[in-house]
């Protein structure tokens, strides 16, 4: 370990602009060889051009980068002989079915013939696909399309796999398997790096987590690092009709100094609290300006709640 621990991505600086628009503004990343990485942020924030950059498809402006200690910029086809991408949207061959597109692949990969049946039979009874392995790929539904896509990323088990939202469209059922994959893909040693959409999906796997807003990199850590960044707890009251959040917000303004944190819920308000100790305080306002609780709970934020926060106002 210490100073001469080889990352599986070391990433100084990493700059990439496209005319007078900067889409990656100097990233600086070092993740763990057999962790999760999940990288979040809104649509546009500059997560697939970062990918791309660091799987040797996009050529980057600025910085440096090392990759199992490979140098991306003089070592790029030994780097590529390390890692797997899987995209946003499905890459089968839609004319061919799943065990012809995954024995392809294999194939491809230098596995004999009766290898690449072996590996195919394999990877479409992890994924859940035996019962259509002869059936073309364009009959598959957009669940079992997106899992044939994970699986021919996978035929030879990459030492860094990127994944870039891969459970878009996924049915909850599929995105649990997907999930699954990933943990024991890490398990046996596969370094991920996962960009998503669901927040819900880096908490369950991430080890690590950057969110990044505008190409930047504006926050950095564990999930519970970055809960806690944004306040020592939350309070979540759930009100009985919007006009009551218009009261109580008025009363956490002249009151006290909290933030209220965004949320999807209309009729609910959330308290960023410095001591966990006021929540009882809050309450007793509402309770004194006739303000209806349903019910209210106190705890770590969502990572959802330190999204809306670290990204508000970028």
């Amino acid at each position: 370990m210490g100073n001469n621990e080889i990352y599986a991505v070391e990433a100084n600086g990493l700059t990439k602009r496209f005319g007078e628009f900067i889409a990656v503004n100097s990233i600086n990343l070092k993740i763990k060889k057999g962790t999760v990485y999940g990288f979040l942020g809104p649509n546009g924030a500059g997560k697939t051009t970062t990918v791309r950059m660091l799987a040797t498809l996009l050529g980057m402006d600025e910085g440096s980068v090392k990759v199992f200690g490979l140098d991306l910029r003089t070592e790029a086809k030994k780097i590529k002989s390390k890692i797997s991408l899987t995209g946003q949207f499905a890459s089968v061959d839609e004319d061919l079915t799943g065990m012809e597109n995954l024995v392809l692949v294999a194939r491809l990969m230098g596995f004999s013939r009766i290898g690449a049946k072996v590996r195919a039979k394999e990877l479409l009874e992890a994924f859940d696909l035996s019962d259509a392995a002869n059936k073309q790929a364009k009959y598959y539904s957009g669940g079992m399309r997106r899992r044939l896509d994970i699986a021919a990323s996978i035929v030879v088990t990459p030492e860094l796999l990127f994944l870039d939202e891969p459970t878009t469209g996924l049915d909850p059922r599929s995105r649990n398997q997907v999930w699954e994959v990933i943990r024991v893909l890490t398990k046996s040693g596969t370094t991920v790096l996962l960009t998503t959409q669901y927040l819900e999906e880096a908490d369950q796997l991430a080890d690590r987590i950057a969110v990044i807003d505008h190409g930047k990199v504006i926050a950095e850590g564990t999930p519970s690092e970055l809960k806690s960044a944004i306040g020592g707890g939350v309070l979540h009251v759930s009100l009985k009709s919007e006009a009551e959040y218009e009261k109580a917000a008025t009363i956490i303004h002249e009151l006290f100094t909290f933030e209220i944190l965004e949320t999807s819920k209309k009729a609910e308000i959330s308290i960023s609290l410095d001591n966990a100790s006021i929540a009882t305080q809050v309450l007793a306002q509402f309770d004194l300006a006739g303000i209806e609780v349903l019910t209210f709970s106190l705890g770590q934020p969502s990572l959802d709640e330190v999204f809306l926060s670290l990204t508000e106002g970028e």
